[in-house]
Order: structure tokens, then sequence, then C-alpha cells
């Protein structure tokens, strides 16, 4: 077989056996085939696309190209949840405490930040003395013992997506829809989990921007999922404004910590409620939405959530006192109310001009080299539809650089779009997708 003759065959139109595909999957991650041939291939896949058979096995190809995740030794059906990312998103720290709680274990590997915050791992960190490195004996261990855990992404857990991915970053091949949606689903599938639940989000401050891109988006990855014997449901959310009213490190554990207690923001409690939902639903914990919802709302009233999330941030070597009393994270030096200037409704909240904010101040990483300042960010003080009057706060910021904390207010007051005529709420959940439908809420 000669990576000439794959490359042909799809640029002509062809589609690709699995043979062709785990031959330029393998040869590739060995370094057998070089970049400009792979190169060719990713652009004659983002002209010809690809059919849901080759979608599901490059996904597979790049699954097995290092290590999986062997949870079969832990009781019960594993689920796994992936967000597509956006502003404000602190939700894992609050389902996977809860899902917990409930009796489905969560095995999960995630990722650190690259852009306007940190990952799960930059926030859990944020207590002193958590890890995510362990081997993975004691990964397993910790989910057996305590229903959860969550570790690191390493270097051998799809290693062909790692360096697919930078190649398609530099050649104007990222934005395609079976590219994409194998990229994350090879993860996903790579960490063992048996199903899957996706928070697929849409508007301005998420990767897909279009309401039907992030649908298609949402339908190519349950299809991936389900193709390869995973179950998978994907909630369209919006991010047209951040989620909750934190943005930044500290600041987001902190909110997560308040919506454990039951005092959350609502769109972040209803986010964190239905996605939980479904994950006890696939776990098999009961067979009915409105059952998972209810139990999930006797996990939060009897504090069974907020009393899982310091048992897991203590066995991975975390100091769980602040999850009792947040006021011992450590706070930034700079603290700024930001005034409205006019009287009015919010309209809009523009999310990536916020995550734009937040990077600035120092919450994100730019590069994969640079360092988080965990204490900053900001805290919003009004959603879409709420009515501000002039010099009524909008934001609090928080930070340790006088220039930053400057550069970032024209940055913050910009995103916010106040209108004199009444403005109604944007509607959270966009829709579901799984096996055998798609739902769309207006």
């Amino acid at each position: 077989m000669r990576m000439y003759d794959v490359i042909m065959k799809k640029r002509e139109g062809g589609e690709l056996s699995r043979e062709e595909i785990n031959f330029f999957i393998q040869g590739y991650t060995k370094g057998d085939i070089p970049d400009y041939q792979v190169s060719a291939l990713m652009m004659a896949i983002y002209f010809r696309g690809m059919n849901k058979r080759e979608t599901a096995d490059l996904t597979m190809a790049m699954v097995n190209s290092g290590q999986v995740m062997e949870l079969a030794s832990i009781d019960g059906k594993k689920v796994d949840k992936h967000s597509t990312g956006g502003v404000g998103d602190k939700t894992s720290l609050v389902l996977a405490a809860m899902v917990a709680a409930a009796g489905v274990p969560v095995a999960k590997m995630s990722g650190r930040g690259l852009g306007h915050t940190g990952g799960t791992i930059d926030k859990l960190e944020s207590f002193p003395g958590f890890t995510v490195t362990m081997t993975p004996e004691k990964f397993l261990d910790n989910v057996r013992e305590h229903g959860i855990a969550i570790g690191g992404q390493t270097s051998d857990l799809a290693p062909a997506d790692k360096k697919l991915y930078a190649l398609r970053d530099v050649t104007a091949t990222v934005d395609n829809l079976s590219l994409i949606a194998s990229s994350i689903m090879s993860k996903k599938i790579a960490g063992g989990a048996d199903a899957i639940v996706l928070d697929v989000k849409t508007g301005s401050g998420a990767f897909m921007k279009e309401l039907d891109s992030s649908f298609a988006l949402a339908r190519e990855m349950v299809d991936i999922g389900c193709n390869v014997g995973r179950e998978t449901v994907a909630v369209v959310t919006d991010m047209d404004q951040p989620l909750g009213f934190a943005i930044g490190n500290i600041l987001e554990v902190r909110e997560a910590i308040e919506t454990l207690r039951g005092n959350g923001p609502s769109d972040l409690t209803r986010l964190c409620m239905t996605l939980g939902s479904h994950m006890l639903v696939l776990g098999g914990l009961t067979s009915k939405i409105d059952e998972a919802w209810s139990v999930l709302e006797e996990i939060i009233s009897s504090g069974k959530g907020l009393a899982k999330l310091k048992e897991f941030v203590k066995a991975q070597g975390g100091e769980p006192a602040p999850v009792d009393d947040p006021s011992l994270f450590p706070s930034a030096r700079l603290i700024k109310d930001l005034p409205a200037v006019t009287s009015g409704y919010v309209k809009r909240i523009r999310a990536d001009l916020i995550g734009k904010a937040s990077l600035i101040l120092g919450a994100g990483r730019e590069t994969k080299e640079s360092s988080i300042d965990l204490m900053v960010g900001m805290v919003l003080h009004k959603k879409i539809g709420d009515h501000v009057t002039k010099n009524e706060c909008l934001a609090t910021v928080y930070a340790n650089d006088e220039k930053r904390m400057k550069e970032t207010l024209p940055i913050i007051r910009e995103a916010f779009c106040i209108v004199p005529e009444k403005v109604d709420p944007d509607i959270l959940i966009k829709g579901i997708v799984d096996k055998n439908s798609e739902e769309r809420f207006q």
C-alpha cells in the first residue's frame, strides 16, 4: 500500500477503506509517513469529506494509535462527559461530584486549558496539593473506593490525534466536521468510557458560532460514538454569554462549590442538572430523565454532592478545607467594580470579549508554556435580559497587575450591550441529539 494512492483516491472523491485509514494513521504516528503527504490527505478530506463509516474508522484508528484506558475492573457503567469549551464553563467540577455521589462511577481524563481560562485540571489545582499525576492502578483504585478520579491526559492517549491536530492547525484544515468530531471522540473513547454525554456549545464564545453548525457537529459525534459501540448523547447549549457569573480559575471553583450547595447561578445549575440527568440514565441508574433529575436534586439538597467533592479532592492529595470555607482560597491583590454608563436592559454579553479580557488578566494560556494566575478573573453581576441602572455594577474585576487591569476594563465594557427596550433571556438548552432523534428547543 502506498500513501500516494491513498491521497489520490480521496482527492478523486473515493471512499477510503478501513485498511487504508489504519495504514496512514499507523505510518504517520510511527514517523514513516511524512508531514507533507498527510497534509495533502488532510486537504483532500477537507474538500471531499468523509462518510459516517470512514469517520468512525478514522476515530478508532486514532484511538488504537496509543494507550486505551481499561475500566472493565470497575463495577457499573462508566459515563464520561465532554464540553467543546466556553467561557466560565466549570460544569465538570459540579457534575463529577454530583454523578459520583449518585452512584455512577466517574473515571475522567481531562486536559489543561489553552485559551481564555484554565481547564478542569487547572481549576482543581486551586486546591493546594491537588494532583492528577498517579499510576493507572491508583487511578482505578480511587474510582473503586471513592467513585471518582480525574487524571491528566497523557501523551500515550490517542497520540495520532495530537500529531494530526498540530498539522491541521498549520495547514488550514481544522474546520472540517469529520476531522473535528473524530479528534474529540478519539480521546473520549481512548479514556475507556462505556457511554458519553457531550456538551456542544454554540454562540460567540464557542468554537462553533452558528446553531446549525453546532447541531451538525453534535450529530457527527453522536454517530461516531454509536457506530463504535458507545452510547452517546449530545446537548447543544448556549454560549452567547458566559456560563454562570464567574470567569477565572479560583473564582469558578468558588462558584462550583456554591452550586453544589444549591446556591449557584440558575444557568449553571440547570446545565449541570441536564447533563447529569443524561449521565445517570446512560449509566443505568434510572430509566427516565425526570427520575434522574429528582435524584440529583436530592444529591444537592442533602449535601452529598458537596461531601463527594471534599472526598475527591482529599483522595487526590488536595486540601479540602476550602470546600467548607472558600475564603481560604487566596484572592487577587486588585479588585475593581465596573459601573454601567447607562440604564436599560442587557441585550448581549459577548462571551468572546469576556474570554479575551480574562486571558489578558492572566487567567489563561496564550501558549502551552504560559503560566496561569489562578486568582485573577472577573465576576459578572448581570445576564442577558436583566435590567441595569446607570452606575450599577456590571462586573467586578480581580487582577494582580495594574496595567493588565486597565487594559481589560474597556474590553469588558464593550462586551455589554445595553438597550432601552426589554429583552428576553437567551434559551440555555438549544436541543438534544441522540442516536435516533434530534430535538431543537425554541
